[in-house]
């Protein structure tokens, strides 16, 4: 009896593990530095587990008031900034996946034409300067409102819901927007739970706008605060004193464990939506 190997599994697994572990070994190499007491850390005696056990380096981080305050504006942020881009983003989707919608074609026509042209960067910041939104949370929320790819992939998803199903709402003396929050929204979890993680992660790391639009410290989002603490080395706002454990602690932990703390909750989100996740992307990108 002859014995057929397929190549094929053990080559996808083994290319699959290799991404995974090179994904996971920076976020490792970090937690465990920011771990090791800072004589392991400065022999360079840290590879994948921490020495030393020590939480000094998260102590020091999180009585930084800038971080709590960064923490709170990207929870609003990105609140905020989800709940409406989504509302928006499927009620277009919705339209738009209608085939007699009057000048559909063409108005996704318009809509695909800005995934490959742009304002930039001038013209948008000039856009919102005469919109008076500087300087204001909606500086964070309405530039980045929509999303050509988002509003595509929920509009191919909406397609493929029957037809039958919409008709008999409407029978039952439904109106369109009955229709679609009645029947369509509850049908499309998996796709809002997909398109809801894009919009929060794409919230969550944005700095670009807050560097753009914002001007008070007040309203700095939590990646902007890492950025000024990680690249500018501008630590517990200054007030490290020489001498002690405070002296010895590294500076590359101080980085680690902050960049730690930035990125852990919207990581922890990932296992509660991964099973709506695969689902509304695969549905996604059936069609055309």
């Amino acid at each position: 009896m002859k014995w057929r190997v397929s190549w094929f599994p053990i080559v996808n697994g083994l290319l699959l593990t290799g991404v995974a572990l090179a994904t996971l070994y920076p976020f490792v190499y970090m937690a465990a530095v920011s771990l090791s007491s800072p004589e392991h850390v400065i022999r360079n005696e840290v590879f994948l587990w921490p020495k030393g056990w020590t939480l000094d380096t998260y102590r020091y981080v999180l009585e930084d008031e800038r971080i709590w305050t960064g923490y709170k504006n990207t929870i609003i942020y990105t609140v905020i900034g989800t709940t409406l881009s989504l509302i928006c983003t499927a009620m277009g989707a919705y339209s738009l996946s209608k085939r007699n919608l009057v000048f559909g074609k063409p108005i996704m026509m318009m809509i695909v034409f800005t995934m490959l042209f742009s304002g930039g960067m001038i013209p948008t910041f000039l856009v919102v300067r005469e919109l008076g939104l500087m300087n204001t949370m909606w500086a964070m929320i309405i530039p980045g409102l929509f999303s050509t790819w988002n509003l595509i992939i929920m509009r191919t998803f909406f397609q493929g819901i029957p037809a039958e199903l919409e008709e008999s709402g409407k029978m039952d003396g439904l109106t369109d927007l009955g229709v679609f929050v009645r029947i369509v929204i509850p049908l499309s979890k998996s796709i809002f739970a997909t398109i809801g993680l894009f919009y929060a992660v794409g919230i969550w790391n944005n700095f670009y706008h807050a560097l753009l639009y914002l001007r008070q410290e007040s309203l700095f989002p939590l990646q902007v605060v890492v950025r000024n603490m990680v690249l500018a080395g501008q630590y517990l706002d200054g007030n490290i004193v020489a001498g002690g454990d405070s002296e010895m602690m590294m500076e590359e932990s101080l980085k680690y464990a902050t960049i730690i703390i930035s990125t852990l909750p919207i990581l922890m989100s990932y296992p509660f939506i991964q099973k709506y996740f695969v689902k509304g992307v695969l549905i996604g990108s059936l069609k055309g």
